[in-house]
């Protein structure tokens, strides 16, 4: 069953505050005063003298009291301690006190803290009387405890006023309240973020009185977050009133709106006796006795202006700080009445939907197992509504899985009733034109672009703008925006809601529903010849139904008014029988919108000349009869398969779009088409297009008309403002009678030469031509021009700007042959890019461009940049600027820079610039740190300067900075010029000058390192590598923050600063490829040293004496040095965790003490003399890898080596004088690859290896092994390489497998699971007889370790043949 117990409902308690005083002192006057005031603000206080029943014991039932609240106040009086019984009470409450739960409150009346702390002055002569009790040390440490807690001392607070102290205390206690009160209901998800919503919007008008609107569906949690909302801030206000259900209550009789005045006041004034004589008199009631107050109104589900009139009627009948919050499903309500502040209700995400459903279903957050996917079927079906959700998690709480089933099965044809009823209150309170357009939208136009869904409605005579702006307010739909462009969208139980109306009436007759849009019932009702007049409306899409049917079972729909088809005919025979049917029957005269896509059609079916046709997809024109259509406005026809058009006969005609028109070769404008404003032609063949006709276009979009050639325009053209043309093989275009243009576009208009614009086009915004052979463009006064973009016009020579662009933002002239570009005053321009303008030699700048954020010149011919008039740039491309040799960087204008790209000028080979994240709060102090990655490159000559006796170099740079606004590091890198002449002592200055450098790599030519490293007080990481260098500097040693020190191949280098372990932070320290030949005895100082790495120290001959100091040391790598021993000392290291020495050719043993390296977990020994390895290596339990390679000398291995019980690998590869294998082997449970490979005399294995159960690779290639133990068949999926000849002799012969060379051979293992050796008596001597054996398994041993991890060896997949290397030599 689908249920489970609540683990998450927080403690509630049955009281809020526990009052604890002395009565004989503060009763009737403190006391009572306190007591009172709580109740005022409704928190439910417990006070003795009034709450306990008679005939209790006062004991137990105090202590329990005090054990179910939250809350204790403690009033401490002069007389308090003399009473046992507070006392006692005390003890208890400090006992709950150090609980979570429970919190207590001092109050200090009429004595000081310190009195009852020490229990001095009168209290401690209250206190005297115990001082022999067996109590009084408990009671003692109760004081001291609760005196030593925040509270509230009357003396020092609100000058000793009682009614002011008593104020503040209500004030605070309701304060930690409310966020109590507001955890309490467990049932909540989602709240907090929509909550903080609300509040965040409340917060910005605390002075003055704020009205609230949160506006949403049905069900969609409106009443909910104003109920969350109210009661967390309910307590901040002197009077609070939460009016429900205001629809309903005063629409319910005359007197409704009167009952909700009554409860307004009588909440917030505490009055249960007012009495309202007519909602006028309710009115100025409120206006009259709530001015005064600060009050909290909530008015749930408001429909209508006059409810608000009569409960909020203005913001002056309230005190300023109070807030009204509004619920509705109509925002009109809200506009009309001057509420600015309109949230909208967001629906459940998807975690919080699964969260609300598994607590009304399961008791818990998530659902239990084996409910998990129902659980997301119901989740997506509640599509985020709260209310739906609810319903139907208390549904399905406590039903098994096939009741579950059943119920989601019923769903996807009858609808949740709770839901559609709650939803269609909306829906019932439209006017009747609104409620025929919702359920057009509900059926047919849902998740259609707005402007065709208004084109729709307008056709079928709706006032469609308004209409939709009524439901969107009424939040029955929502507009959109969906990949730039608006379209009509509905929740779907709202469309459910909505179908559900037309279905209602006749549930099992489809053929009297007003709109149809089922495929399988409009098929029923076509081939079935059902249809009636009851049609109005009607959507699909024709797939298997002849046409035929189609066209006659249409003429049955009288008064059809709108019609959607989508036709799909691909066999040419169904093509030609649609035609014939097309010209043979007529469609209803009623049809006022038609819409036939992808209709194989040449002319339009017959209609009456009575027609009401506004709007249709078909083609007046081609055959046939022809009609003048005069009521046509709106023609949008896809794929038809016309070649001429005749505007003619549709003189109203105001919106043409013709698509993917493939055989359109002719289109006839022969009258004037006066009226019409859109045009849109796509994929035609046109060569000519006379638009002379319509003087009155709007938007003129010509998209792939590939072979137009020749474009007429309108003599005048005033209204023209968007104008698109794209792919055709216009020479020439002239837009001079369309001054009034907004936007221009041009693109991929290859053979266009010559484009002329108006004198001024005052209105233009964006003029975007692209691809195109325009050489000069004069864009004349254009004032209000935000984009302009030229790309990839590669014959551009000259564009003539207006002096002042004061508007434009973006300026894009990439890929042209532009020389000189004056951008006159353009002091909003934001982006500008000139890249691959390889003839640009000039850039002219009136003033600065304080905006502009990103500059791209890459591969221009421009000598100098001043880079102080783009103070505020953030992205700078000068990629491939070869002749760039000045560069004017004034301090600070990098300050926002996050990318430059300087490769190729000069003395930069690659020099690129980025931030991590330019999102850093800029306060913070650490982590905001700079990496410099710096190469060079020696030069013979500098071009600029080929006399020049200084070094030349040139650099590739990468730079990273975190916050590029708290340095000028950038600044400096490129202020040392373009040139490749170089200044070492000025190079060293930059360097060391950069500020919060963490990171520095300087590789390639460079002679010396920086002299001064030390000012660098942020390195962290400093990497030396392929450098020139002959020594460093000793001041490297005052680096007190490098964690990492790298020197690589730098091969001058002989010794490091004797200094150096005064580098206290350092935790790497890597030399590879040096002369060094000893380290300093200052290394063993670096006590927070983790890692040391010497490779190809060809001359190092040891290491310090005491390295073994260094207590933080985890991992040494020694390689191709001349070290013939290890210090004792290494033993010391306690926290080594890898140690690796390879080609250490004179290294002849290991120090006897090397078991003292208890958390070693890897020792790989390479190419070494050593012949043994010290018995104390097996003491080493967390060893988990020994690998031994060309280790020719190594004669055995310790007979106790099993006693490595975490070794995982064991690597003996070319160990060339091993003979004998310890037996104790066998005792790895651990051990997963065993490696023998050239081990040439090895000649056996221990004959139990089959013990090693996690075994899963075993290489004996190239050794002596004439035989494998038979145990070693119990080791499952085991791979064992070795030779042919070897694995043959096992018996194995069809389980061999071999690498792709044939060289490698080897088997794998699949023997039955669980086999255990000791449960074997003799083990079969053929593999026949063994797979008998293992038929009936016994269970697994309880040691076996269940990790089944893919072998290690890439060479034995299952499958495939290895791919192994080829063995080397011996």
């Amino acid at each position: 069953m689908a249920s489970s117990s609540t683990s998450f409902v927080p403690k509630s308690f049955k009281y809020d505050v526990f009052l604890s005083f002395r009565g004989e002192d503060t009763r009737t006057n403190f006391i009572d005063h306190l007591y009172y005031a709580l109740q005022q603000k409704n928190i439910y206080t417990y006070k003795d003298d009034e709450q306990i029943k008679k005939g209790k014991r006062i004991s137990d039932e105090l202590i329990g009291s005090i054990e179910d609240l939250k809350f204790h106040i403690i009033v401490f009086s002069k007389n308090y301690v003399s009473s046992s019984w507070c006392l006692e009470e005390l003890v208890k409450i400090m006992e709950l006190h150090k609980e979570t739960e429970h919190t207590a409150y001092p109050i200090f009346y009429d004595v000081e803290p310190s009195e009852v702390r020490k229990q001095s002055g009168a209290v401690g002569e209250a206190f005297s009387k115990y001082e022999k009790e067996e109590a009084a040390g408990k009671w003692r440490k109760a004081l001291k405890e609760v005196a030593n807690l925040a509270g509230w001392e009357l003396k020092k607070t609100s000058d000793g006023h009682e009614a002011k102290f008593i104020k503040k205390i209500v004030e605070e206690v309701s304060l930690e309240l409310r966020s109590i009160n507001f955890s309490i209901d467990e049932k909540l998800v989602g709240m907090e973020t929509r909550i903080k919503d609300v509040l965040s919007s409340l917060g910005a008008t605390s002075y003055d009185v704020c009205m609230i609107g949160i506006k949403g569906m049905g069900g969609g949690g409106k009443t909910t977050l104003a109920r969350a909302v109210f009661d967390q801030i309910a307590c901040q206000f002197e009077g609070r009133s939460f009016v429900e259900n205001v629809r309903e209550v005063s629409n319910v009789s005359l007197s409704g709106l009167k009952s909700l005045q009554s409860q307004v006041l009588s909440d917030i004034l505490n009055d249960q006796g007012i009495h309202v004589s007519s909602v006028y008199d309710g009115k100025n009631m409120i206006k009259r006795m709530v001015r005064g107050r600060k009050v909290l109104v909530v008015l749930d589900d408001v429909d209508h202006i006059d409810q608000l009139e009569a409960l909020a009627g203005d913001p002056t009948w309230f005190k300023p700080g109070s807030i009204v919050i509004i619920t509705t499903r109509d925002e009109q309500v809200l506009v009309a009445h001057g509420v600015k502040l309109i949230h909208n209700v967001n629906l459940l995400l998807d975690k919080e939907a699964i969260c609300l459903f598994s607590r009304y279903a399961f008791g818990r957050e998530i659902p239990i197992q084996g409910y998990e996917e129902l659980s997301w079927r119901v989740v997506r079906y509640a599509a985020g509504l709260p209310l739906t959700i609810r319903v139907l998690g208390s549904f399905l709480c406590g039903k098994n899985e096939l009741e579950w089933i059943d119920a989601l099965e019923r769903l996807k044809t009858i609808p949740l009733t709770e839901t559609l009823k709650k939803l269609e209150l909306s829906y019932i309170g439209l006017e009747e034109d609104y409620k025929e357009m919702f359920l057009d939208v509900a059926c047919i136009l849902k998740g259609r672009p707005k402007d065709h869904a208004i084109k729709v409605l307008e056709s079928c005579g709706f006032h469609a703008r308004n209409g939709l702006r009524v439901l969107e307010q009424k939040s029955l739909i929502t507009i959109n925006d969906i990949s730039g462009r608006e379209r009509v969208s509905m929740h779907d139980h709202v469309e459910e809601m909505g179908r559900n109306i037309v279905r209602r009436s006749h549930p099992n007759m489809p053929c009297k529903h007003s709109r149809l849009w089922t495929k399988e019932e409009i098929e029923d009702i076509l081939v079935n010849d059902l249809g009636t007049e009851a049609t109005r409306c009607m959507r699909f899409y024709m797939w298997r139904v002849n046409t035929e049917i189609v066209m006659k079972g249409l003429q049955k729909m009288k008064e059809l008014r709108l019609l959607d088809v989508s036709l799909k005919l691909t066999d040419e025979s169904k093509r030609d029988c649609f035609r014939r049917n097309w010209e043979l029957h007529k469609f209803p005269n009623t049809l006022q919108y038609l819409r036939w896509h992808n209709g194989p059609f040449t002319s339009l079916p017959k209609i009456s000349q009575k027609n009401n046709l506004v709007a249709h997809g078909m083609v007046p024109w081609g055959g046939g009869e022809r009609k003048i259509l005069t009521k046509l406005r709106f023609l949008d026809l896809s794929y038809p398969m016309l070649r001429t058009l005749d505007l003619g006969l549709t003189p109203n005609l105001e919106t043409l779009t013709l698509g993917r028109c493939g055989d359109l070769v002719e289109l006839h404008m022969p009258v004037a088409c006066i009226k019409l404003r859109f045009f849109h032609i796509s994929d035609s063949n046109l060569r000519t297009l006379d638009l002379g006709s319509a003087p009155n276009l709007e938007l003129l979009h010509l998209d792939k008309c590939w072979e137009l050639v020749e474009l007429r325009m309108p003599g005048r053209c005033l209204n023209l403002r968007s104008f698109k043309l794209k792919h055709s093989k216009l020479r020439t275009l002239d837009l001079g009678s369309a001054p009034n243009l907004e936007l221009l576009d041009v693109d991929e208009c290859w053979d266009l030469i010559e484009l002329y614009l108006p004198g001024g086009c005052l209105h233009l915004r964006s003029l975007k031509l692209e691809h195109s052979k325009v050489r000069i463009l004069d864009i004349g006064m254009t004032p209000n021009l935000e984009y302009l973009g030229l790309k990839n016009c590669y014959d551009f020579e000259e564009l003539h700007m207006a002096h002042e662009c004061q508007k434009l933002t973006s300026l894009h002239v990439s890929h042209s042959k532009l020389r000189i570009l004056n951008l006159g005053l353009t002091p909003n321009l934001e982006k500008l890019d000139l890249g691959n303008c390889f003839d640009l030699e000039e850039l002219h700048m009136a003033n600065e461009c304080q905006k502009l954020t990103s500059l791209y010149i890459s591969h221009s011919k421009l000598k100098t940049l001043d880079l102080g008039l783009t103070p505020n740039v953030e992205r700078l491309d000068l990629n491939e600027c070869y002749n760039l040799v000045e560069l004017h960087v004034p301090i600070g204008c990098l300050k926002k820079l996050v990318y430059l790209n300087l490769s190729g000028c000069l003395r930069f080979r690659s020099f690129v610039f980025k931030i991590n994240d330019c999102s850093v709060d800029e306060s913070l102090e650490v982590s905001l740190l700079a990496e410099l990655h710096l190469i060079a490159e020696s030069l013979e000559r500098c071009p600029i300067h080929p006399d020049n006796n200084l070094p030349k170099f040139q650099f590739t740079c990468f730079y990273k900075d975190d916050l590029p606004s708290l340095t000028r590091n950038l600044e400096k890198l490129v202020s040392f010029g373009l040139c490749s002449c170089t200044n070492l002592e000025e190079f060293s200055a930059s360097i060391c000058g950069l500020q919060r450098l963490r990171k520095l790599k300087l590789k390639g030519g460079i002679p010396e390192a920086p002299k001064d490293l030390d000012q660098l007080g942020c390195l962290e990481n400093l990497i030396f590598s392929s450098t020139k260098i002959k020594h460093l500097p000793d001041n490297i040693c005052l680096l007190k923050h490098l964690k990492s020190l790298k020197l690589k191949s730098c091969w001058l280098i002989e010794k490091l600063p004797e200094n150096l372990g005064h580098l206290e932070c350092l935790e790497k320290l890597t030399l590879s490829s040096t002369m060094v030949n000893h380290l300093p005895d200052s290394i063993c100082m670096l006590k927070h040293l983790k890692s040391l790495k010497l490779i190809f120290c060809w001359l190092l001959e040891k290491l310090p004496e005491h390295l073994g100091q260094l207590e933080c040391l985890q991992k040494v790598t020694l390689s191709s040095a001349k070290i013939k021993y290890l210090p004792y000392s290494i033993c010391m290291l306690k926290n080594l965790k890898s140690l690796k020495l390879k080609y250490c050719w004179l290294l002849e043993r290991l120090p006897e003490d090397f078991g003292r390296l208890k958390c070693l977990e890897k020792l790989t020994l390479s190419s070494t003399k050593i012949r043994y390895l010290p018995d104390s290596i097996c003491m080493l339990k967390h060893l988990g890898s020994i690998e031994l390679n060309h280790c020719t000398l190594l004669q055995k291995l310790p007979e106790d080596l099993g006693q490595l019980e975490c070794l995982k690998e064991l690597i003996l590869m070319r160990c060339t004088d091993l003979r004998v294998l310890p037996n104790s082997i066998c005792k790895m449970k651990c051990l997963k690859h065993f490696l023998l490979r050239y081990c040439i005399r090895v000649e056996g294995l221990p004959e139990e290896i089959g013990h090693l159960r996690c075994l899963k690779e075993l290489d004996i290639e190239g050794t002596c092994i004439s035989h494998l133990p038979q145990s070693i068949l119990l080791l499952k999926g085991l791979h064992v390489l070795g030779s042919r000849a070897l694995l043959q002799s096992f018996g194995l012969t069809s389980e061999i497998q071999t690498s792709e060379d044939e060289r490698i051979c080897y088997i794998k293992f699949v023997a039955k699971e669980g086999l255990l050796l000791n449960q074997v008596q003799k083990l079969p001597s053929s593999k026949k007889a063994f797979e008998a054996a293992v038929s009936q398994p016994p269970p697994p041993a309880a040691e076996e370790v269940e990790e089944k991890p893919k072998p290690k060896v890439e060479n034995a997949p299952v499958m495939e043949k290895p791919k192994l290397p080829s063995p080397p030599p011996i």
